[in-house]
């Protein structure tokens, strides 16, 4: 009977955990690591001032040729596709990021005036602008005094 070694068990989750993932993803030639092909999710901010909403985007290495940005109803969508510079096998030691499609969808306020909705894509970052209608933007009413 051997003592217990909670160490010892992690250390065998972990690797049971790792050969889990190089089968379901296939590990490469770069001795084992993980090749990540697919659909993947940039990570988004919104935020709200008082004339508009903005959402920025992070999609280093994506062509704006590559984005698709669309409005339908109150539903904003962004998709697009961030492809490898060159083969995933020709000299790479290490894959960690990902590459392939990806789609982001929101729901927009009844607020935003969608004739005016502008887009930049500058750094890797992609801003949406989203300005509010006129008649939703909060105005400050002075009291008179008598």
């Amino acid at each position: 009977m051997s003592k217990w070694d909670p160490f010892r068990d992690l250390l065998f989750i972990q690797e049971r955990v790792n050969r889990l993932f190089e089968d379901a993803f296939g590990a490469g030639e770069s001795g084992g690591d993980v090749t990540l092909l697919g659909t993947w999710s940039p990570a988004v901010d919104i935020y709200e001032t008082e004339t508009e909403f903005l959402v920025k985007a992070e999609i280093p290495e994506v062509k704006q040729s590559e984005i698709d940005i669309r409005v339908k109803g109150n539903t904003l969508s962004i998709e697009g596709e961030r492809r490898p510079r060159r083969s995933m096998r020709e000299g790479y030691h290490r894959v960690e990021r990902v590459y392939g499609r990806f789609q982001r969808t929101f729901l927009l306020p009844g607020s935003v005036d969608q004739e005016r909705i502008a887009a930049t894509l500058r750094d890797g970052i992609l801003k949406i602008v989203l300005p509010k209608k006129e008649e939703t933007v909060k105005k400050h009413i002075e009291i008179d005094h008598i």
